[in-house]
């Protein structure tokens, strides 16, 4: 992990650079005081600025991902602390994620409000790409649970809503997961009020429900096929909902395993928009490592061929990075490259309510971008116009 010293102005130079929107050909990069300053031709670069040569690479826009359980052998759950959030930052980092939101799996109040107290301290001390948090359970379906400890699932009660809403305003992000079957629209209003991100997951909610949270509301769609009813013909369910309604957005993971590659094609050709389809990792503790397992609220979670899963077969969790996702989005589903980049920054970025400042390279964004290899494989990764990380 390097961090270069933030210098006044930098210029990165000789890179195709993709903006979110259009590819950038004999352009720099100019970046300063964590933005990004402008996008001169080479020949109008002033004299006092350090040249950063990436000439035959691609400079794109940051990573985001709003769904991260852990990486660098840090799980939130067992983990929840400051220095655990920075850690699962770092590890990320490393794949070109430039921004997420550290996600605790269904658990008891005790570690949910230490794992609040947690994203506080790490709001407060800047750990480099933390946007705040997302908390996945525990109000859920117990039908739809997954790989989410069914004696932890339970409705929501007031002191759980006052929980939640205690971080309005601490965070960039603050996102929930939850499922009708164990919370209310009335909650769904309160929190969606207070500028919390409520996602509909784990859940076998039909479509006429969905459409009635979202209008409360919720505004994404966690993991989607995953735990939730699959489309049906005459109950659309959740995954009918989130591809018809413009205003949901929805996480998908694309590692292969967990939604067959057709089933992601055909929903990324039928998604309504504006609400876009964006990837998320739903990525453990292993990433960055070469654990071959884990502990999940006591239980071992087994790590084998791109798989985690319970003892019992069940998924918990992917075993995917973010650059890999883009890299099987673009080859594997034959997407455009720009689409699968944008799948990645500009999508997560405008379902968090970030779009005014990250997802994108425009002038007054922060400075959060990716290097890459024409081949689509990692250089470094920089956040604020630091230099978190650089391959060997």
């Amino acid at each position: 992990m390097s961090m270069s010293k933030a210098a006044p102005v930098r210029a990165f130079t000789g890179a195709r650079i993709f903006d979110g929107n259009s590819w950038n050909d004999g352009k720099a990069l100019l970046v300063a005081d964590g933005r990004v300053l402008a996008m001169p031709a080479p020949a109008e670069l002033p004299g006092d600025v350090e040249i950063i040569d990436v000439s035959g690479q691609m400079i794109v826009p940051g990573f985001i991902d709003l769904q991260v359980n852990g990486g660098g052998g840090v799980l939130l759950n067992e983990d929840p602390s400051a220095e655990g959030i920075a850690r699962i930052c770092a590890a990320h980092a490393k794949f070109g994620t430039t921004g997420l939101l550290p996600t605790l799996i269904t658990d008891t109040p005790k570690v949910t409000a230490a794992a609040i107290d947690a994203g506080r301290l790490a709001s407060q001390t800047k750990v480099a790409g933390f946007l705040g948090l997302h908390l996945e359970g525990p109000h859920l379906s117990l039908a739809r649970k997954g790989a989410h400890d069914p004696a932890l699932i339970r409705p929501m009660l007031d002191e759980d809503l006052q929980r939640i809403l205690s971080c309005q305003g601490v965070f960039d992000v603050m996102m929930t997961t939850i499922a009708p079957e164990s919370v209310t629209p009335a909650q769904v209003r309160t929190l969606s009020a207070a500028g919390i991100l409520v996602s509909i997951g784990h859940t076998d909610s039909s479509y006429e429900t969905a459409l009635t949270y979202a209008a409360a509301g919720a505004r994404a769609v966690t993991h989607l096929f995953n735990a939730m009813s699959p489309l049906g013909h005459r109950e659309p369910g959740l995954v009918g909902a989130a591809l018809s309604l413009g205003g949901l957005h929805a996480g998908l993971i694309a590692d292969g395993i967990h939604v067959h590659p057709a089933a992601m094609g055909v929903a990324l050709r039928a998604k309504q928009g504006p609400g876009r389809i964006f990837l998320v990792t739903d990525a453990m503790s292993p990433i960055g490592t070469d654990l071959t397992g884990f502990t999940l609220n006591g239980r071992q979670i087994l790590r084998r061929d791109g798989r985690l899963t319970l003892a019992d077969g069940t998924l918990a969790g992917a075993d995917i990075d973010m650059i890999s996702s883009v890299r099987f989005v673009h080859q594997v589903l034959d997407i455009a490259l720009d689409e699968a980049l944008r799948m990645a920054s500009t999508y997560p970025a405008e379902a968090a309510g970030l779009s005014n400042r990250k997802g994108a390279i425009k002038v007054g964004f922060d400075a959060d971008f990716v290097v890459l290899t024409p081949d689509l494989q990692m250089a470094s990764t920089w956040i604020g116009g630091v230099e978190v990380y650089r391959a060997d």
